[in-house]
């Protein structure tokens, strides 16, 4: 309902969110309700990370750790449904001129900068970063 909510008020709004996958105990119910959460809402983007023991911990400490494999597994399956949901996500910006907050030069190809659009996507186009750095330039996104 909330993010139902959210679209409805701001429909350019990006919806995101984190993930750890592998916490002591998960099961594959448990991961596959968070896939399930993940097809409903279809968000922007999601952060991942498999959970990993930190010292002084009590999680650290429990017996019920996931193996490195089960937590590899669901990493990579969190990861392609994010990207997937991602890539749909993207396609409302096709065709539309937005505006682009320029940060930085492109570092692999230095004639583009990079920047992003006010939902935080980033963007890379052609420009010189000596003029455009901190600046609002409308970008046609294809």
């Amino acid at each position: 309902k909330i993010i139902d909510r959210i679209r409805n008020l701001i429909p350019d709004a990006a919806i995101t969110a984190d993930a750890i996958v592998g916490f002591p105990g998960e099961t594959e119910e448990q991961f596959q309700n968070t896939l399930n959460l993940m097809e409903r809402v279809k968000f922007d983007m999601v952060n991942t990370a498999a959970y990993s023991p930190r010292p002084n911990t009590p999680a650290a400490r429990w017996e019920n750790q996931l193996t490195e494999e089960v937590k590899s597994d669901r990493l990579q399956r969190i990861n392609r449904l994010g990207t997937e949901h991602a890539m749909y996500c993207s396609q409302k910006y096709l065709g539309k001129t937005l505006e682009v907050l320029v940060e930085d030069r492109n570092v692999k190809i230095p004639s583009q900068v990079k920047g992003r659009i006010p939902q935080g996507r980033p963007v890379v186009f052609d420009g010189d970063i000596d003029l455009l750095k901190g600046k609002l330039v409308p970008v046609e996104i294809i």
